[in-house]
C-alpha cells in the first residue's frame, strides 16, 4: 500500500471542506448584510472555523512537502502544494474582508468611509461659502470687467464641483463597498438572464405558450431593437415565450439569427392550436399564439411597459442601480445582442484595427434625418465642452495618457472638422460607418454592421456624450449599464432624458417645498407627483403638478424618482436551476 495515496485523498477532502467554507462565508455576508448583530455574531463564529482551518493548512503543506512523490507524480504533487499555497493566501485576503466587514456591521461605518464623508461635507460647504462670496463681487464690478470675472468663476466653480465628485466616487468603493456592488450587480444579472434563458426554452416547444413579434417595424435599427425588447417585456411578464420573425428582416433578409444569437434554442415555431391578436392578458389567457402589435397600437396596455421594474427584485435594484427601469430595459438588451461568431471576431478585429482603449469617451452626433424634425442641430463643441470636462474628472482619479473620443455619426464631413478644431485629442472612428448610415445606404447589411459597430465602441467608453433623442445613443446607454454597476450616470445629453418609447408616465416625487419666483414656475408641497416632461439641465426640470393640474418649471434638487413596481412572475422554477447550478 501506497502511504502516499490515503494521504493525498484526505488533502483533497480538506480542499472540498475549504470550498464548502468559502461558499457558506459568502451566503452568510450576503444574508446578514442588514443585520449587523447577528452579522457578527456569525462572522466571530467563521473567524474561528477560519482560524482552524489555517491550522490544518500548515500541516497539510507540512506533510506535502514531506511525502516522498513517487516518479510520474512529481507534476501533480507539485500541483497541490501549489494550490495550498493559493489557498492560504485566499484564507488571509477572506480573513482580512471579513474583519473589514464586521467593523462595518458591527462598529459602524469604516475609517475610509467616514474620512470621505467628511471632505465631501467640507466640499460641498466651502463651495457655497465660495460662491456666496464670489457672487457678492459681481455687484461691485465694472460692466467691462463682469464676464472676465464670470468666466474665472465658472472655472474655479469647476474645480471645486469636480473635487466634489472624485471624493464621491472614492466613497462609493470605500470599505469593500465597490466590491459589494460588482458582486451584487452580477448575481442580479445572472437571475434574470437564467430566467429568460428558462422562459425561451419550453421543454415541449407544441404545447408552450407563445408572444409572437414581427421585427420589422417601419424605422430605424435602434427602434426595431427596442420594438422587439418592448415585445420581450410582455412575453416575459405574461410567461410566453417570445417568437422573433425576423425573415426578410429590412438590414438583413437572412433574419435575426444570421447577426444574433436565435432567442430560442428550443421553440422558434409559432404555430400552436389556437391564435389570436392582442386582447389584454386576462382576455387572451386561452389563447396559444398570441400576436402583439407596435406599442403605438397596443390597446389594452399591460403593466409590464417600463418605466416599471419587478416588484421581487425592486429593493436590491433600488439599493444597486441610480435607474432601475434602464437596468431593467439593459437586460433584454443584453439577451438578445449575444453576437454570433462572426460578429465577435468582427468586433475584436475593428477593436485592434481602430486602437480602442481606455481612457475613452463616446461622443455620438446624429444628423441627417433627425435634425430640423425631432432633434435640434448641435455643432462639436457643444459635444467637445462636455468631453473635456469629463476628462478633467477622470484625470483625478487615472492616468490620462492621451484624451481619446470615439466619434460615431453620420455625417462623414464632422471626423475631419472635429480633428482640425482639436488637435489635442486623439479621434478613433470609421468614416466609412459615417457613410454606411446615409439615407441611401441605411437599410443594407453593410449599414447594420455599422451601426452595431459604433453601439458596441459607444458603450464601451468611460463616458457617454450624446443626444437622447436619437435611438442609438440610447442603446449604447442601455448596453453600458450591462458592464458597470451603476452607469445610471456616464452619460451627458444635449437634449432630452433618458425614456423608452410607448412607456408608461415618468414621475417624480417632491421631496422639497417650492414656492414659484416667477410665472413660469410651479409649486410643490412633499409628497406631490410631478409627471416630467424633461430636464433642462440648468438646474431646472419642466412638467406637471397633477394634484394641481399646473404645467411649468421647478427645481430638478427638490424631487426624486417614483420607482413604479409591477408583479411580474419570479419564475421560482427557474431561480432553482440556477441556484443548483451555483451549488
Amino acid at each position: 500500500m501506497r502511504p502516499w495515496a490515503g494521504s493525498w485523498r484526505w488533502i483533497t477532502l480538506v480542499l472540498l471542506a475549504w470550498g464548502t467554507l468559502l461558499f457558506y462565508i459568502g451566503g452568510h455576508l450576503v444574508r446578514d448584510s442588514e443585520h449587523p448583530e447577528r452579522s457578527s455574531r456569525e462572522l466571530s463564529k467563521i473567524l474561528a472555523k477560519l482560524e482552524r482551518l489555517k491550522q490544518q493548512n500548515e500541516d497539510l503543506r507540512r506533510m506535502a512537502e514531506s511525502l516522498r512523490i513517487p516518479e510520474g507524480q512529481a507534476e501533480a504533487g507539485s500541483l497541490a502544494a501549489g494550490r495550498l499555497r493559493s489557498l492560504e493566501d485566499q484564507l488571509t485576503r477572506a480573513k482580512q474582508k471579513i474583519h473589514s466587514f464586521q467593523k462595518l456591521t458591527g462598529d459602524g461605518p469604516g475609517p475610509i468611509q467616514e474620512e470621505l464623508r467628511r471632505r465631501v461635507e467640507n466640499g460641498v460647504k466651502e463651495f457655497w461659502y465660495f460662491v456666496r462670496s464670489e457672487v457678492k463681487k459681481l455687484t461691485n464690478v465694472e460692466p467691462s470687467e463682469r464676464q472676465k470675472l464670470a468666466d474665472t468663476l465658472l472655472q474655479d466653480l469647476g474645480h471645486q464641483e469636480r473635487s466634489i465628485m472624485t471624493d464621491l466616487y472614492y466613497l462609493s468603493q470605500a470599505d469593500g463597498v465597490g466590491e459589494w456592488r460588482m458582486k451584487e450587480a452580477k448575481d442580479l444579472s445572472d437571475l434574470v438572464q437564467n430566467r429568460i434563458t428558462y422562459l425561451q426554452n419550453p421543454p415541449d416547444c407544441s404545447k408552450a405558450r407563445k408572444l409572437v413579434c414581427n421585427i420589422n417595424k417601419g424605422c430605424g435599427y435602434g427602434c426595431q431593437l427596442h420594438h422587439v425588447v418592448y415585445c420581450f417585456m410582455i412575453a416575459y411578464g405574461t410567461q410566453r415565450t417570445l417568437i422573433l420573425e425576423s425573415h426578410n428582416w429590412r438590414y438583413a433578409p437572412g433574419g435575426w439569427e444570421t447577426v444574433f444569437l436565435p432567442v430560442s434554442n428550443t421553440c422558434t415555431d409559432r404555430s400552436g392550436a389556437t391564435t389570436g391578436h392582442w386582447s389584454g392578458e386576462a382576455h387572451d389567457k386561452d389563447v396559444q399564439v398570441v400576436e402583439l402589435p407596435i406599442v403605438d397600437s397596443l390597446h389594452p396596455r399591460p403593466p409590464y411597459l417600463p418605466l416599471a421594474i419587478p416588484e421581487d427584485l425592486s429593493p436590491r435594484l433600488q439599493r444597486l442601480h441610480g435607474d432601475p427601469s434602464v437596468w431593467w430595459v439593459s437586460q433584454f438588451v443584453k439577451y438578445l445582442v449575444r453576437a454570433q461568431a462572426w460578429l465577435e471576431k468582427e468586433i475584436q478585429q475593428t477593436t485592434a484595427k481602430l486602437g480602442f482603449k481606455h481612457p475613452i469617451i463616446g461622443v455620438h452626433v446624429r444628423r441627417t434625418d433627425k435634425v430640423g424634425t425631432e432633434a435640434a442641430f448641435h455643432p462639436i463643441e457643444e459635444y467637445m465642452l462636455h468631453v473635456e470636462e469629463q476628462f478633467q474628472n477622470l484625470a483625478r482619479r487615472m492616468h490620462v495618457d492621451k484624451k481619446r473620443v470615439y466619434l460615431a455619426t453620420d455625417d462623414p464631413s464632422l471626423l475631419q472638422e472635429a480633428k482640425t478644431k482639436y488637435p489635442d485629442y486623439e479621434f478613433i472612428s470609421d468614416n466609412s460607418i459615417s457613410w454606411s448610415a446615409g439615407l441611401h445606404n441605411r437599410y443594407t447589411e453593410n449599414s447594420l454592421r455599422g451601426v452595431i459597430l459604433d453601439i458596441h465602441f459607444l458603450s464601451q467608453t468611460d463616458f457617454l456624450v450624446c443626444t437622447f433623442s436619437s435611438q442609438v445613443c440610447r442603446v449604447a446607454y442601455e448596453i453600458m449599464q450591462t458592464l458597470h454597476p451603476d452607469a445610471s450616470s456616464f452619460f451627458y445629453s444635449l437634449d432630452d432624458i433618458y425614456y423608452f418609447g410607448g412607456q408608461n408616465a415618468h414621475n417624480q416625487i417632491a421631496i422639497y417645498p417650492h414656492q414659484p419666483r416667477n410665472s413660469e414656475d410651479i409649486p410643490l408641497e412633499p409628497g406631490d407627483v410631478i409627471g416630467v416632461a424633461g430636464n433642462h439641465w440648468d438646474g431646472y426640470s419642466k412638467g406637471i403638478n397633477r394634484k394641481l393640474g399646473r404645467t411649468g418649471l421647478y427645481p430638478s434638487y427638490k424631487v426624486k424618482e417614483k420607482i413604479e413596481t409591477v408583479k411580474y412572475p419570479t419564475y421560482p422554477e427557474a431561480d432553482k436551476l440556477l441556484n443548483s447550478q451555483k451549488k
